[in-house]
């Protein structure tokens, strides 16, 4: 994630005129990014002179002052120790006398910017970013949104452990808002995001788990660690770990993929081979040979019946029988009376 950030900014070579435009999180992983980017910064090797910020969400009613408002923790984590102008800062205010007013002037804000180019953000253990809790419409903008008991109860820990100090609504960016960037990057480390990792990658694109509208964000990119994975499928972690180390090479043996121009290969044209030349054997004249006759007997063509060719054994031998053995008789006379 600290070298997504660092190489865009770099990349995008910002100036005074054409600013580059940074969503920025708050939260704990946030705060490890945000110490590593400061000791980058005292390195000389990242400049925010000319990055414009826009934070995702901020408790309403809370005061400005208050320790975990997020206006202090972007101050006491970032902006305090970089050289970001204040007027490039933008955070929503709770305490605004028109909430509905600061919300549509944040839009603006963003639209005059020309949109942001590169948007960090967390995950719930429900699924949400920002504080698109489940059940946010995918077409959201920034907005008032009402906490969930989960949300209130995991962020109890800044409040010393009372759910009471946890302010129940907030000022959030919506989930079209993060669609509209054109990258979106999100962190999620620990076992209890695993399941909303799974919902969010491996699930349909679902209302409840609003992690998994970056299915439909054309440059999405998560970060995790090991124990997040737990819920995912072992082909899953093996096809993301394979264009992590694509990506790793590319980095190490050459250009970034998305910025590799594609060198079209030179046409070769492929020579076909010559056809053998096969013997045509043409078929010979039928020749009827009319002077062979066939000599034939005349008894051979003597026409007679097939039944005088055949001999019939009932009958063989009567024309040698006496006339005396031929007296008809009847069967009467033959039987003898007792």
């Amino acid at each position: 994630m600290l070298w997504q950030c660092q190489t865009r900014i770099k990349t995008f070579q910002p100036t005074p005129d054409r600013p580059f435009v940074l969503g920025l999180p708050t939260g704990s992983s946030p705060e490890i990014i945000y110490n590593i980017l400061v000791r980058r910064y005292r390195a000389g090797d990242i400049s925010f002179k000319n990055v414009v910020t826009f934070n995702m969400d901020e408790y309403v009613g809370l005061p400005r002052e208050h320790p975990e408002s997020y206006h202090s923790f972007m101050y006491k984590h970032f902006f305090s120790h970089v050289d970001i102008l204040p007027q490039n800062i933008n955070i929503l205010n709770g305490n605004s006398p028109d909430l509905a007013e600061e919300c549509a002037s944040f839009e603006d804000r963003i639209v005059s910017y020309g949109g942001i180019e590169l948007f960090l953000g967390g995950v719930g253990s429900d699924g949400h970013i920002a504080f698109n809790e489940p059940g946010s419409s995918m077409s959201s903008r920034t907005r008032v949104k009402t906490l969930t008991y989960d949300t209130i109860l995991a962020n109890s820990r800044f409040f010393d452990n009372d759910m009471s100090k946890v302010p129940h609504m907030a000022l959030t960016v919506g989930i079209q808002t993060i669609m509209d960037a054109r990258e979106v990057v999100i962190v999620a480390t620990g076992p209890h995001k695993a399941v909303a990792l799974e919902k969010g990658l491996e699930g349909p694109v679902n209302h409840m788990w609003t992690l998994s509208a970056l299915q439909l964000h054309r440059h999405p990119l998560i970060v995790c660690d090991r124990d997040a994975t737990l819920e995912l499928k072992v082909k899953t972690v093996r096809y993301f770990e394979g264009i992590e180390q694509a990506g790793t090479d590319a980095r190490t043996q050459g250009p970034w993929l998305a910025y590799r121009p594609k060198t079209p290969k030179a046409y070769v044209p492929q020579q076909q081979p010559t056809p053998k030349a096969t013997p045509t054997k043409m078929p010979q004249p039928l020749r009827i040979n009319t002077e062979l006759q066939r000599s034939f007997d005349d008894d051979e063509l003597t026409p007679d019946s097939m039944s005088s060719r055949m001999v019939d054994s009932a009958v063989s031998g009567l024309d040698s029988m006496l006339k005396d053995e031929l007296i008809f008789d009847r069967m009467g006379s033959r039987v003898t009376a007792n």
